[in-house]
């Protein structure tokens, strides 16, 4: 794949910008095509089939912007990446979970996560922290309504510390010093959060997966290391909400807003079939 050709970052909506975001900031040189389902969003409380079916469309559009890399943006979407085939001509790196640095940061042995429905139900968070240490006490919490807010640009709020509350309370009263922000749209949330938990420290991995993203260009030769990278950025819906989201993370002056329609790319990887 030629290093010219651009990554892929892709999300249920507005939340992979944070890590889009980090992108933007580690690799200054590289091209992204960023792709958000704000029609579609959230997906946190749909059946894995469903959401499969929409990660497949996402990379038919993915394959058609020729990208070298695809980056799953998305907590949800990453916790069903092992049972989507690998039939694509590009491999798909995940959100980092965080596990290693969760557990370098906590001194209390006591670590919260909070995510979607689907990712909490996975158990992959919890899997992950006591696969490295065993006696790890790890507190996983649902927040289904932090994404569809954060979404509608509901930053603050009534309705907003009331979820906020409702969810976190069990947390700070389990006494976890360390909280996993398990979905990408969270550290929108995080004045709102850590008003709620105090002193308690708030882990966002989306700095972790762009690491990861270059290491994994540099050890496959296709890391861009010239010129200023180009940053286009699509939507299923609501593309000037998405905009206004993107402005409190990047420099939108710098990047192209744009709609797109999956339906005009679904047959790209017609073959790929999801379980």
């Amino acid at each position: 794949m030629d290093c010219n050709s651009p990554i892929g970052v892709f999300d249920s909506g507005v939340g992979g910008l944070t890590v889009f975001s980090q992108l933007r900031k580690l690799l200054p040189e590289e091209n992204i095509v960023y792709f958000g389902d704000t029609k579609r969003n959230p997906y946190g409380p749909r059946p894995e089939t469903e959401i499969q079916s929409f990660v497949c469309e996402i990379l038919a559009f993915m394959a058609d912007n020729k990208v070298k890399l695809a980056v799953a943006a998305c907590n949800t979407i990453t916790v069903l990446l092992d049972k989507i085939p690998n039939r694509h001509p590009f491999e798909i790196i995940g959100v980092s979970k965080g596990a290693r640095t969760a557990l370098k940061l906590t001194k209390n042995n006591c670590i919260g996560v909070i995510a979607t429905e689907a990712t909490i139900r996975s158990g992959k968070h919890v899997a992950d922290i006591t696969a490295l240490r065993s006696d790890a006490k790890v507190f996983p919490k649902a927040c289904p309504q932090f994404a569809p807010l954060a979404e509608a640009e509901q930053f603050d709020g009534n309705l907003l510390n009331q979820a906020a509350a409702d969810y976190l309370t069990p947390l700070k009263e389990a006494n976890v010093d360390v909280v996993i922000l398990g979905c990408t749209h969270y550290p929108l949330l995080t004045p709102v959060i850590s008003k709620i938990m105090g002193s308690v420290q708030l882990f966002d991995p989306a700095e972790e997966t762009a690491l990861q993203v270059k290491e994994y260009l540099e050890k496959t030769g296709q890391l861009k290391r010239a010129g200023k990278g180009y940053s286009r950025l699509y939507f299923s819906a609501d593309v000037d909400r998405a905009k206004r989201i993107a402005n409190q993370l990047v420099n939108v002056t710098e990047c192209r807003f744009e709609f797109a329609d999956l339906s005009q790319h679904v047959n790209s990887i017609s073959s790929i079939n999801y379980q």
